[in-house]
């Protein structure tokens, strides 16, 4: 087997393992892997293919193939999307009935209570990465920091953020 896709396996497998709270949370170490560790590209490609998953209609998690098909092509693509979303729904399937089994548990609801400051965090720290890595020009700053008032000082749908941020993108103003 091509190394690279072992690799590839071995990091989705954990990271798959390591998403409570949603996808979104494991992209700090997802992208520290693919961009740090491996150098299979650069946080701006992470970011850009970060942002065209999250741009496409389907579940929020499709930069992990798309991360697999830049580092491998098909194989790359296929052994990420499994090895990602694979361990994660055996896990979920077992531990859904027993989950429910201790519905009526004191201690269930202390540890719902201690997991959701965790999973801001993480998605905290997933925003951050990603503004990160794609803020590299004053004007791209501003657009993160607009966006990011947008939707936390109004009822702006998200779709219309979205179209404002892509329109000045297209006007060439925040080229790095």
């Amino acid at each position: 087997m091509n190394p690279v896709l072992g690799q590839l396996a071995l990091i989705f497998a954990q990271l798959s393992l390591l998403a409570f709270g949603g996808g979104n949370t494991i992209l700090p170490e997802m992208q520290r892997q693919v961009v740090e560790v491996h150098r299979w590209m650069s946080a701006q490609e992470f970011g850009a293919l970060f942002a065209l998953a999250q741009a496409a209609p389907g579940p929020n998690m499709m930069v992990v193939p798309l991360v697999g098909w830049q580092v491998a092509g098909w194989s790359g693509l296929l052994v990420s999307a499994v090895a990602k979303f694979l361990p994660c729904s055996l896990v979920t399937g077992l531990t859904l009935a027993a989950w429910e089994r201790f519905r009526d548990r004191p201690w269930r609801r202390t540890v719902q209570m201690g997991l959701a400051p965790v999973t801001v965090g993480l998605a905290t720290a997933s925003a951050l990465v990603m503004a990160e890595a794609t803020a590299q020009s004053l004007v791209l700053a501003g657009i993160t920091l607009a966006g990011t008032a947008a939707m936390l000082l109004t009822r702006a749908h998200p779709l219309l953020v979205l179209a404002a941020g892509a329109l000045v993108g297209l006007t060439g103003l925040g080229q790095p």
